[in-house]
């Protein structure tokens, strides 16, 4: 079985995002950069799934300016086989993104594709859904445990009342949440090892898509800042003051 796994260069979880002065964006100057957390559980749930046979090539896939190809070199290290980077400057909307996945998935034929549930950038969490609706594949998202057996995946999904326990035929779609397992660190045996590991490129237009923006953002601005709180002397006073804000009705 061949898996295919996304992966995205997103700004460290431990940076403090700042936005720019002209508040058009996010700044990323000199920020460290990484691989998005949900991708790191995707990638250690393929290298999982060949450590214990049940997959014979796991295949990374960054979408990305040249350094993007640092975060494959990541998930290489991790265990990953090969990478693929679709290398653009350009900021690639969720929809694209599908697109640029479909477009590889139908030239690499891989028998099940795993990928984080969202971004820690943008929070979209649509890139799994919409490539199974463009393949025309069965999905299971959330996933917090995942079974493959006789070419069915047996997924639990987290959802608000608890777990919800699917079964898809392959090929299919999974995206990973937080507690579908723990992400290995690299050795440095295998950060050695991944500088050998191969690393194809291409473009969006090779794959024949079309990455145009839908949407323009118009302002980003940091969230208010919390303001100091206050003393009441008695719980009627506090409720009084709720009711006045409109906290209570």
């Amino acid at each position: 079985m061949k898996l295919l796994v996304p992966v995205k260069r997103v700004i460290d979880y431990n940076v403090k995002v700042r936005v720019k002065a002209d508040q058009s964006g996010v700044d990323l100057a000199n920020v460290k950069m990484s691989m998005n957390p949900f991708d790191e559980i995707a990638v250690e749930a393929a290298v999982r799934l060949k450590e214990t046979g049940k997959a014979r090539e796991v295949v990374a896939v960054s979408i990305g300016p040249a350094q993007a190809a640092e975060t494959l070199r990541t998930a290489l290290a991790m265990g990953a086989d090969r990478g693929i980077l679709v290398k653009t400057d350009q900021a690639v909307e969720p929809l694209a993104v599908a697109r640029i996945l479909k477009a590889l998935v139908e030239a690499e034929k891989p028998d099940f594709v795993i990928t984080g549930k969202q971004a820690i950038d943008d929070d979209a969490n649509q890139v799994g859904q919409m490539l199974a609706a463009l393949l025309g594949w069965p999905q299971g998202t959330f996933a917090h445990s995942l079974e493959l057996a006789d070419g069915t995946a047996r997924i639990a999904r987290e959802i608000d009342g608890g777990l919800q326990t699917v079964a898809v035929k392959l090929p299919a779609v999974m995206t990973t949440d937080l507690r579908l397992n723990e992400p290995r660190y690299a050795s440095l045996p295998n950060i050695m090892k991944a500088k050998k590991k191969p690393i194809d490129q291409k473009t969006p237009e090779e794959l024949g898509v079309d990455i145009a923006p839908r949407f323009k953002v118009l302002k980003v601005s940091e969230p208010p800042k919390r303001g100091g709180g206050i003393k009441v002397e008695s719980v009627g006073e506090l409720l009084d003051k709720l009711k006045a804000d409109g906290v209570l009705a």
